[in-house]
């Protein structure tokens, strides 16, 4: 530790408070009294976010103790999410708002700078303390007793506020930087996606359009359970979708089915496969394609198997297709405007395809392809330079707490 500095536990050095307690009975659509819970902590800039607000009724009282107040922490206490527990958050201004029984308000003293204390809640120190604190037990509750523990490295005041100026403008530009970035990543993702609207809404001669259903036939995956005494063989599942455009084969669970794989229920090459059913309804819909096939595999019942019957469409044509965001919402809101919960073979076959001659068709799937290659090597250039600020921003914080700034 560096001379001057001290280090006491957190009880030492803060207030605490606990938030507000009331009834489910006192929530209402519309009050003076505001309460702030975990959701209103934003997790990426730990201040607060005053989206979603809750309301009680007037009638509650609400003690000056349980408001939040400029230049506390307010700290999530209590959360279903360990994303949440734990999080704090800088309260930059008097607000007439409470904060509610899940969560509780640190305020510092005895010279010690609250901005100063809010950065080192955000490094890595606080939240392995934290993960120390849950390590091995489904913890959802926080004890003041627990975190009084916290042990706190902290120079006089002036050296607290010189490090916090820096640490202020290091983060204002690191901020910047990481917006710049993310909004580059956003544009680089739009403009594939508006070109790959664009090849299938601007037609030309030769242009024709079918139902899916009079190109291809379809087949529901094979279903197993812990019982199953069967053969054993490779699956594709809904976890190897994600934002693939081929099935990742060299990456599928083995699973033991019923009996022998039957040739029906085989994978072949240029088969394309679409989620069926999954808890998550972003993710119904969603298609692969299946390449090489070495291999005896299959596909899981939560999917279907789009197989082609004839040579009017080549199968990565139809891929860019089905992941285009209109052909997602045609298929996925049944023309209803409201998401549906599973995907059926009747709704793929009524699934309207434009193409044109495979010539013209090689020739779009080249260029979305080249594009594609294109979106990707920019991504994964933007996602360096947001892991590598990520990175910065937690050395800075290390050297800060450490007596190295």
């Amino acid at each position: 530790m560096k001379k001057g500095w001290q280090t006491k536990p957190l009880g030492e050095l803060c207030g605490f408070q606990r938030g507000l307690t009331y009834a489910k009975g006192d929530e209402v659509d519309v009050s003076d009294n505001i309460v702030l819970r975990a959701t209103n902590i934003d997790l990426k800039t730990n201040l607060l976010d005053f989206a979603e607000l809750k309301y009680i009724s007037d009638k509650v009282a609400v003690p000056d103790s349980k408001k939040v107040k400029k230049d506390s922490l307010m700290i999530c206490t209590a959360s279903g999410s360990k994303s949440h527990l734990g999080k704090v958050a800088y309260i930059d201004d008097n607000y007439d708002y409470a904060f509610g029984g899940f969560m509780g308000m640190i305020t510092p003293k005895n010279g010690l700078v609250p901005k100063y204390l809010f950065h080192l809640m955000t490094s890595d120190a606080y939240k392995n303390f934290i993960g120390e604190l849950s390590d091995g037990v489904n913890i959802n509750n926080l004890k003041f007793d627990d975190l009084k523990k916290f042990q706190v490295p902290h120079p006089a005041r002036p050296e607290q506020q010189r490090i916090v100026g820096i640490l202020d403008e290091a983060f204002d530009s690191i901020g910047t930087a990481k917006a710049n970035t993310e909004k580059n990543l956003q544009n680089a993702r739009a403009l594939f996606e508006s070109h790959l609207q664009s090849v299938f809404t601007q037609r030309g001669a030769g242009w024709v359009e079918k139902q899916l259903g009079n190109l291809a036939s379809f087949r529901n995956g094979i279903n197993y359970t812990k019982d199953s005494k069967g053969e054993r063989i490779k699956i594709v599942g809904v976890r190897n979708f994600q934002k693939n455009f081929y099935a990742p084969l060299d990456d599928l669970d083995t699973v033991q089915i019923d009996g022998e794989l039957s040739g029906l229920d085989s994978l072949k090459e240029d088969d394309i496969l679409a989620v069926r059913s999954n808890g998550n309804i972003e993710l119904i819909g969603r298609c692969i394609l299946v390449g090489e096939v070495a291999e005896k595999l299959s596909h899981s019942g939560f999917t279907i198997r789009i197989r082609f019957s004839n040579g009017e469409v080549l199968p990565r044509y139809l891929c860019h297709f089905m992941k285009s965001t209109s052909s997602r919402k045609r298929l996925t809101d049944g023309g209803t405007g409201t998401n549906i919960k599973s995907l059926n073979q009747g709704m793929l076959s009524a699934l309207a395809i434009p193409f044109p001659p495979i010539s013209v068709q090689k020739i779009l799937v080249e260029k979305l392809e080249s594009l594609s290659e294109e979106t990707q090597r920019l991504t994964t250039l933007y996602e360096r330079k947001l892991a590598t600020l990520d990175t910065l921003k937690k050395s800075l914080l290390h050297q800060a707490f450490s007596g190295q700034l």
